[in-house]
């Protein structure tokens, strides 16, 4: 490719919607136009890349056994009501009406409709295991849309699924496609992680994410240095051990006045804070309309896990008490709440670690008063749930016993699930066995995110120059700068030359024939990223040198014209 001949628009500076560091580079190095909130043409520097990106995932999901396929991007409204989420979805699935007012789904996933093909198509255990996957455009109405294409309204994402006869077949479905995203990733070049995962609206039994690892990721992950334990913020364990010691002081109510946070308390009686409880209201409310009130008590230095939460039995519909409430079944305003004397009945969900501890600092339920020397069993009736509430902290024990946890940041990129019969007992998909009975297909679903890898890629890979892209997925991996072409013919001449050579020889090269400044020139290719620049000049060829310079390298490196080409494969190869 000739620049002269591909359309290329850099910006100086980023605009001004540009929040994070991919969206503000790829806008400056134009892959990118904005069109409207969430949504973007990709211009024809970014689509390349788009195109690197699915070619190595299409490679590795054929190799893995997965049959392509294509399935719409709008969807009849009938088969998400078959599975309940065209009302679970809420308003990310985008709903519209066709001439004849009848409902459809702009797609954010298919999992109702690859069942619907295969419950038509399947009917014996012989046709499984089978997997199908598409890459598709997907539309998710996103309340805020940002950070351009890692949160955009319009994206492109390869979703695959699977189909078995088993639980274990379909775990040997989900093992064959975890190790090919395995693959996948580290053929993007990329840093990137396998964690343990929540399920989330997708539902299932079991799924892992995997994230570029990047210091501006929105995820905590949770992993153990020592061992294999990996997981998400959502679904890391944190273990509670040792015993609970017996108490050793009096139960005291002691004035704490204006010391509603537990920062505030432990401060007025200069105390570690590890040793007051934090206490959270939430109401459960029943079909009914009747409600039933919660009490969750973590340790003062410890964060609630909302998803944790919901998995506590009778919290799966929970939220927050209201003020209202609250004073109705505690007395007391928020900030001096306690296990001790509630006005009205309210179940106790203590946290592992809160369960052993004593001699605790806790709420009195009145205002600008706490207790002192709590302690379970003599102050208070054990609590009747002990579950794990919290999100783990660096230094925790890992679950595996294996070592202690540490936490980095990460971009979710990929997401593997083991669904089991969520979808195919609610839409009837269902396979003749040996013994000619109907049973339910096991279904494994399994997506990557095309589009939003570009922004994950960036935001692990730039400097304050421009983004540097891994060679596997750059727009190009080499691009040739000579230096006044159009005034040396020698220079024109081992331009054309080791330009045909690198096309000859399968490179993804572009020539910068602009006739640009040699600064301007270099400012742009930094910019986009190309990982490999040669510059081809008079005064290095009449002493027999090219000038290679790697997108990472800190000065050029002097090459033998004659050796050029292979010392250029030589640095792909790496």
């Amino acid at each position: 490719m000739r620049a002269s001949r591909f359309f290329i628009s850099t910006l100086k500076e980023a605009p001004s919607d540009a929040e994070i560091v991919s969206h503000q580079l790829m806008m400056r190095a134009g892959m990118i136009k904005r069109l409207g909130s969430g949504i973007y043409t990709y211009m024809p520097m970014g689509l390349k890349v788009i195109r690197k990106v699915e070619a190595i995932v299409r490679e590795e999901m054929n190799k893995a056994g997965a049959i392509e396929l294509l399935m719409p991007l709008v969807q009849p409204a009938e088969l998400w009501q078959e599975t309940g989420r065209w009302d679970k979805m809420g308003p990310e699935l985008l709903r519209v009406k066709d001439r004849h007012g009848r409902d459809f789904a702009i797609q954010p996933t298919s999992e109702e409709v690859i069942t619907d093909v295969v419950r038509s198509e399947i009917k014996s255990y012989r046709q499984i295991p089978l997997n199908f996957y598409h890459i598709q455009t997907k539309f998710r109405d996103e309340r805020r849309p940002r950070f351009g294409l890692m949160r955009g309204r319009e994206f492109t994402m390869k979703d695959a699924y699977s189909f078995d006869r088993d639980v274990a077949g379909m775990q040997k479905s989900y093992k064959i496609m975890f190790d090919a995203y395995t693959q996948i990733f580290t053929r993007f070049g990329l840093k990137f992680r396998a964690v343990a995962a929540d399920n989330g609206a997708i539902g299932g039994t079991g799924s892992h994410e995997f994230h570029v690892i990047a210091s501006t990721g929105e995820d905590a992950l949770v992993y153990c240095p020592t061992s294999d334990y990996a997981a998400n913020m959502e679904a890391a364990e944190a273990v509670a051990s040792g015993t609970r010691a017996a108490a050793g002081a009096a139960l005291t109510k002691t004035s704490t006045p204006k010391a509603a946070k537990c920062e505030d308390v432990a401060k007025l009686l200069g105390i570690d804070l590890k040793q007051t409880l934090k206490t959270i209201a939430l109401t459960a409310e029943e079909d009914d309309g009747s409600k039933k009130y919660f009490m969750l008590l973590l340790r003062g230095d410890h964060e609630l896990n909302e998803i944790k939460a919901s998995k506590v039995p009778g919290l799966a519909k929970n939220r927050f008490s209201t003020e209202a409430e609250i004073l109705e079944v505690y007395g007391c305003k928020p900030g001096y709440l306690g296990p001790i004397g509630t006005k009205a009945p309210v179940t106790v969900v203590a946290d592992r670690t809160v369960a052993l501890m004593s001699d605790f600092v806790t709420g009195a339920n009145e205002v600008d008063f706490h207790y002192t020397g709590a302690n379970w069993g003599r102050d208070m009736a054990e609590p009747a749930i002990v579950a794990d509430l919290r999100n783990v902290v660096e230094g925790d024990a890992s679950p595996d016993g294996k070592g202690v946890l540490a936490i980095e940041r990460g971009i979710e990129v990929g997401h593997v699930f083991q669904l089991g019969t969520a979808y195919s007992e609610s839409m009837q998909a269902t396979f003749l066995d040996e013994n000619q009975k109907p049973a339910p297909l096991q279904m494994g679903c399994y997506g990557i995110g095309i589009t939003r890898i570009l922004g994950a890629a960036i935001e692990q890979n730039f400097d304050d120059k421009g983004i540097i892209w891994p060679t596997s997925l750059a727009p190009f991996q080499l691009v040739l700068c000579p230096m006044g072409m159009d005034r040396s013919e020698l220079v024109k001449a081992e331009t054309e030359k080791l330009y045909n050579e690198a096309l000859a020889a399968g490179i993804d090269v572009i020539l910068d024939d602009r006739g640009q400044r040699p600064g301007a020139m270099f400012a742009d290719w930094e910019l986009i990223g190309v990982p490999h620049r040669v510059v081809i000049g008079e005064r290095g060829l009449k002493e027999g040198n090219l000038e290679y310079q790697g997108r990472r390298d800190t000065e050029a490196t002097a090459v033998p014209v004659a050796e050029a080409l292979a010392f250029i494969k030589g640095k792909l190869a790496q």
